[in-house]
């Protein structure tokens, strides 16, 4: 935390990045740019980035007359905050024409003061599953190397290896092969929805690319429960989580999925299953919770249906199928989170405040993942048509007014373990 705000960045577009002590750094809600309270400012964490912005012009507070003016030294720089923390607010700038859409990453705002860069965020979770620091390349390296020995033959884990861990340094993928925690499993190349922001799949005629290629097959449920079963016994709080970023719909492949829970079950009772998913199969989620299906996480950019469809585009399903399979794995007694994605002035207006309540309540929601939008702001507003956000109430406020009025319910950033879920959820319990 700082007692005054930190200095405006911006780029000289060759990957140099100076401080304009002339101006104080600003944040973007919706599409207008704010002062942040000092107290939203934290230095950047460890594992965050910076990026130029090109084509963008920073916003900033002049340090002599308090009016905000625009940086015309170079190009606007935004942060990329670790997992585990949540922005607060988005970088502030005006785009000039022409500029390039940006990539699929998230812009957080930041600034400089006293020879440290700081971010408005907030550390929403304790795990510490993602960090930089807890990653050793040579257990992966041996982890890879003796996995792939051990299955020479399995495609999955080839996918799993060479795209996702070595290739995408995927930190789910990295932890597998270090022998600890989540375990992914994608399974499905396709998908029943458009999603505008699509991290597998950008069709030609969009000018942003993928940030990792798709899954380009349909593993069999031996090939699942060959490499999921051996990790559910021997790993420390052991998670296997269908549905990840380099797939499509895990939901169309629920068949084999249910096909994998049954046989694993059978082999042990260690661990939690997992499915992320963007619950468009009612009937579906019913059918692997009986199979032993024990937590679920939805991801939506919203809880008010019409912002909902705008972003996700759905074939042959629509938002009130979400609401219906959260509610699924609530009857049988399983976990229910929603990975939410915040955006600035979109996910803290009063409509979606009160669509988030009713969206608790209707569902016994069990967490909340707030995860940063990984999307250019601009686009995103321009694709769903926002072009007034309406009253906002400040992301660090929203937080506070859901945990108030829903003091059981979770927060967080990842998938929690069996033995957090069934223990003391909010102890530091995963560890190097």
């Amino acid at each position: 935390m700082t007692n005054k705000s930190p200095y405006l960045l911006y780029s000289d577009g060759k990957g140099n990045i100076f401080e304009d002590t002339s101006l104080y750094a600003t944040g973007r809600s919706g599409w207008e740019a704010y002062e942040v309270p000092a107290e939203d400012w934290i230095e950047l964490p460890e594992g965050g980035s910076l990026y130029e912005l090109p084509g963008r012009k920073g916003i900033g507070v002049d340090v002599r007359t308090g009016e905000m003016r625009l940086c015309d030294k170079g190009w606007a720089v935004a942060a990329f905050i670790p997992p585990a923390h949540t922005g607060l607010y988005l970088a502030a700038y005006e785009t000039t024409p022409g500029a390039p859409t940006l990539p699929l990453f998230c812009y957080t705002a930041a600034g400089w003061l006293n020879e440290k860069f700081y971010v408005p965020a907030v550390r929403i979770e304790k795990d510490i599953r993602q960090e930089c620091a807890g990653y050793d390349d040579n257990v992966i390296q041996g982890g890879v190397k003796h996995i792939m020995s051990a299955y020479p033959n399995n495609r999955l884990l080839r996918h799993l290896s060479q795209n996702c861990c070595l290739t995408y340094h995927c930190p789910a993928a990295r932890n597998y092969f270090s022998g600890r925690w989540e375990c992914p499993v994608p399974t499905s190349p396709a998908c029943n929805a458009n999603c505008v922001g699509c991290i597998s799949f950008q069709p030609a005629e969009e000018n942003i690319v993928s940030t990792q290629d798709r899954l380009t097959f349909k593993p069999t449920a031996e090939e699942i429960v060959e490499f999921t079963v051996p990790h559910l016994q021997t790993a420390p709080f052991p998670i296997v989580s269908f549905g990840q970023g380099c797939e499509g719909e895990p939901l169309l492949m629920w068949e084999t999925i249910r096909e994998s829970i049954i046989e694993m079950r059978k082999h042990t009772s260690n661990g939690s299953i997992n499915i992320n998913t963007n619950g468009s199969k009612p009937g579906a989620v019913k059918a692997l919770c009986e199979a032993g299906l024990n937590s679920i996480r939805v991801s939506t950019n919203s809880a008010q249906k019409h912002i909902y469809e705008r972003y996700y585009r759905p074939n042959n399903y629509e938002f009130e199928d979400i609401v219906e399979s959260l509610k699924v794995v609530r009857g049988y007694g399983g976990w229910t989170s929603i990975n939410y994605f915040v955006f600035p002035g979109m996910t803290d207006s009063v409509e979606e405040y009160e669509a988030l309540r009713k969206l608790i309540r209707e569902t016994g929601l069990r967490m909340i993942q707030w995860r940063n939008f990984n999307i250019d702001p601009d686009w995103y507003l321009g694709k769903i048509g926002i072009h007034e956000t309406g009253e906002i109430m400040g992301i660090r406020q929203l937080m506070e007014l859901i945990k108030e009025e829903f003091p059981e319910l979770k927060y967080g950033y990842f998938n929690p373990p069996m033995e957090r879920i069934k223990g003391n959820f909010e102890a530091d319990f995963a560890h190097y």
